[in-house]
């Protein structure tokens, strides 16, 4: 499968050819870290997702830290 990253900083446009969509997440991902704009993944059926949105796809929505919490104690109870 293909995937196309492409990413903005000032005028310019950037875009990058990738195999799989881990590597096409992974450098998403650098280019938000390095200031880039507007980074946007594009699968082969032409699907564009942000990096947030394609990690969650892909490993699902992270917990908060309030979720982290409310689930300590029923961890412990159980352990007991």
């Amino acid at each position: 499968m293909s995937f196309t990253v492409s990413a903005r900083v000032s005028a310019r446009q950037f875009s990058f050819q990738h195999r799989s969509m881990l590597g096409a997440l992974d450098q998403s991902l650098s280019l938000l870290v390095s200031g880039m704009s507007d980074v946007r993944i594009v699968d082969a059926d032409g699907r564009a997702h942000t990096p947030s949105a394609l990690q969650a796809l892909l490993f699902g929505a992270r917990s908060t830290l309030k979720d982290a919490v409310s689930v300590a104690p029923v961890l412990t109870a159980q352990a007991a």
